[in-house]
């Protein structure tokens, strides 16, 4: 067996009155990330993570934010093309770790419908997800609340 690990990192910044769309829901929140696409951090990790496990290069490289048919696209239909890309080359989802920084809303209790949702999307076990999230203690972007940051590593599997 063919084993690999990719790791994936994203910043948007939070601005008021916009959606926050983390990890397929909507999350409550008096501000929203700001992206091209519906900017949803944990599933733009998440591509990037398996996109570079599979040697694939990264979301922007498939998915242009200068491309018009992407604009407010929901970046759950981006990681199902990524699921189906790196699928026909033959590699599966082990599984995932991902790491939000954010200073609020505080996420814990979305993390549950978080899993539920990306295991639907990506076909895999929730088990097979882990949704951590922290804050920055008060510094920086994160901590003044401009931001959200996200990180994730992957490991993907090939038969041989």
């Amino acid at each position: 067996m063919k084993i690999r690990v990719g790791q994936g990192y994203d910043v948007h910044r939070l601005e008021e009155g916009r959606d926050f769309w983390l990890g397929g829901i909507l999350v409550p929140h008096t501000h929203g990330a700001v992206g091209h696409s519906d900017a949803d951090i944990i599933c733009h990790v998440i591509c990037d993570a398996l996109l570079g496990a599979a040697n694939m290069r990264n979301i922007g490289y498939h998915f242009s934010d200068k491309d018009p048919q992407f604009k407010g696209i929901d970046s759950k239909i981006l990681l199902k093309k990524v699921l189906v890309m790196i699928r026909e080359a033959g590699w599966e989802v082990n599984n995932l770790d991902v790491t939000v920084i954010l200073q609020l809303p505080k996420l814990n209790p979305h993390i549950p419908e978080m899993k539920t949702c990306l295991a639907g999307v990506m076909n895999i076990p929730e088990e097979d997800i882990s949704i951590k999230a922290t804050t920055s203690e008060h510094i920086g972007f994160v901590g003044r609340g401009e931001g959200v940051a996200a990180q994730c590593v992957a490991l993907i599997t090939k038969s041989i």
